[in-house]
């Protein structure tokens, strides 16, 4: 244990592990005191006590932090900018049955989020339609082609949800028309605002609520809370509708849009996921059915299982589909898009396969023996732009900075996605790129941001990447280390202290699941199985086991090194959870990473 102000000593001396990165104690000194306090006037396990502890619960609010209540958390919606502004002319449209066309994006925030406004609008009455743009043709957002078509289909009210923020010559269109427009988004946004009736954005720069982490789904849900409340004092208005009981759609875009999970978002995804496992979204339920969701629901189904088919949609087939998957009454019609969905998804991780490859060849070249540039951007031309976010995402994991990729056409135009890591917030680079004219168009938030480029920007944009990120990329690299929660040995990894972790959960960003080390196990299998990933099973000193799994592990330096250390034995790290497999649920550990026992 360290003194403060003194480094903290590496946990069972692992200076560098596999992956090359050092081990510490999740918990300070203050923390431990904290876990005590905790324990001792709360009666919460010792374990649960650590956990909240080291993610900055204190004693006083344990307990609710167990059983967060929305109605606690969530602030008056009125006080988020333009929120009663765009509530009011909602529930006008709705009681002059005015023609309402949502306007979202392609990924699983931008469905869940129009699958919301659909919801709520069908239950009053009003059959709205939804349009989300072609990721490939129409890129992300409103253009003013789709804004005219609209108007010309009779849309006398647009509302934009996860996009919109910065639609400056779409939105004035419609404007010029005469039509009103509602934006409702999450995305980072500066002084400059675009002409329409009311922008609900808590990353607005003169919004107050601190809500920033939201994400858009969560700023419908405030709206329609406000709306709602508007309509209870009109009683010409008929219909009516549970908004707590569409929280599944709340919860799945918290999670897929990697938001941190606190506070209200936290609040969201525990009571989203008890409305998920109801199955009363029959879209959602034939997901689930799908992809054989075996146990309750959780945010990793959400995240890795069910996100990624909804996704698929947007990146390489029907845009449209995820959103209109999550809006359908009808079970058998929920069953053949899911299936679709899952189709398009097995199509999807083929091209990405393919794509992942070349990508890698080419930081490899670039990082060489070296360490390599602070901000990694891979491009090529027929790359499919669909696919570039999930690259970007792959790079980041593996190299550990920020990282690019980039699909450029025929005529040298690029679609790119980055994904960053904590700390360097990438969507304000990528704004300050766009003001400079090194980008076409930009935009996103902290963890991830699109942009369109010329080819021959691409140098330029390469340099001022560089210039911005060096710095703080190589102090948060070299910053970094695996935080453990605890040690562990095999023998204790079982299902009763699965039951009290998941106590402290939902886990995700900003709220990360508990990490234990398991000093001293022996390899006694390791095997690669699906798609690059290593099936382990390890052994303690009393010779009980433990079954692991490390995600796209195999061809890293620490699969590599496992898969030459059969009967060794190691330190490993990683996360437990429970595994349902034919029935039976079982202990798994999701291995991090490990280091050589000495």
């Amino acid at each position: 244990m360290s003194l403060a102000g003194e480094p903290q000593r590496a946990f069972l001396g692992v200076e560098k592990s596999l992956s090359e990165q050092g081990w510490i104690a999740r918990l300070d000194p203050a923390g431990e005191n904290r876990a005590i306090a905790i324990s001792q006037t709360t009666g919460l396990p010792d374990i649960i006590a650590r956990v909240l502890a080291a993610r900055g619960v204190g004693r006083e609010d344990a307990e609710r932090f167990l059983d967060p209540a929305i109605k606690d958390l969530m602030p008056n919606p009125s006080t988020l900018v333009d929120c009663d502004l765009a509530a009011s002319r909602i529930v006008e449209a709705i009681a002059r049955k005015q023609k309402v066309i949502v306007f979202g994006d392609y990924d699983v925030d931008g469905a869940a989020s129009s699958a919301l406004m659909f919801r709520f609008l069908r239950a009053y009455g009003i059959e709205a339609e939804i349009y989300i743009p072609d990721r490939i043709f129409e890129g992300y957002g409103p253009n003013p082609n789709a804004i005219n078509e609209l108007i010309d289909r009779g849309a006398e009210l647009i509302i934009t949800v996860d996009c919109g923020s910065t639609s400056f010559e779409a939105l004035k269109v419609a404007a010029g028309r005469r039509i009103d427009v509602v934006v409702i988004d999450h995305h980072q946004v500066g002084t400059e605002l675009p002409e329409c009736s009311a922008l609900v954005n808590p990353n607005r720069e003169d919004d107050l609520t601190g809500l920033g982490h939201l994400c858009a789904a969560g700023v419908v849900f405030m709206v329609l809370v406000n709306a709602a409340r508007m309509i209870r004092s009109r009683p010409e208005i008929e219909g009516g509708i549970d908004l707590l009981s569409q929280l599944d759609l709340v919860a799945l875009a918290t999670v897929c849009d990697v938001v941190p999970l606190k506070g209200l978002n936290r609040a969201f995804v525990v009571k989203g996921l008890l409305a998920a496992r109801l199955m009363h979204n029959e879209g959602l339920a034939a997901l689930i059915r799908k992809v054989g969701v075996s146990g309750p629901v959780s945010p990793y189904h959400f995240g890795f299982l069910i996100g990624p088919r909804i996704n698929a949609g947007g990146r390489i087939g029907d845009a449209a589909l995820g959103s209109h998957l999550l809006t359908i009454e009808d079970a058998s019609e929920a069953d053949m898009i899911a299936a679709r969905l899952d189709d398009l998804n097995r199509e999807r991780q083929a091209i990405e396969t393919a794509m992942l490859e070349e990508a890698m060849a080419e930081v490899e070249a670039e990082i060489g023996a070296g360490e390599g540039p602070a901000v990694i951007i891979t491009e090529k031309r027929g790359w499919h732009p669909g696919i570039v976010g999930l690259i970007a995402a792959r790079l980041k994991e593996r190299y550990r900075r920020p990282a690019f990729a980039i699909a450029f056409d025929a005529n040298g135009k690029g679609s790119g996605s980055g994904r960053s890591i904590p700390g360097f917030d990438i969507g304000h680079v990528v704004r300050d790129a766009v003001e400079l004219g090194l980008l076409e168009k930009g935009g996103g938030h902290a963890m991830a941001a699109g942009l369109t480029v010329r080819e021959e920007k691409l140098g330029a944009l390469r340099s001022f990447f560089e210039e911005k990120a060096t710095s703080e990329v190589t102090r948060l690299r070299d910053g970094h280390r695996l935080k453990i929660d605890a040690a562990l040995a095999a023998a204790g990894a079982n299902l009763d202290l699965v039951d009290l972790i998941e106590k402290a959960g939902p886990y995700g960003s900003g709220h990360p699941q508990p990490v234990f080390a398991l000093p001293n196990h022996l390899l006694r299998d390791v095997r690669v199985v699906g798609q690059n990933h290593l099936k382990i099973t390890i052994a303690g000193a009393d010779g009980r086991t433990l079954n692991g799994i490390a995600f796209r592990a195999a061809d890293s330096a620490m699969g590599r090194a496992l898969l030459d250390g059969q009967g060794m034995t190691f330190h490993f790290a990683g996360t437990i959870s429970a595994d349902y497999w034919q029935g039976i649920r079982r202990v798994q550990l999701r291995l991090l990473d490990a280091a050589p026992a000495k």
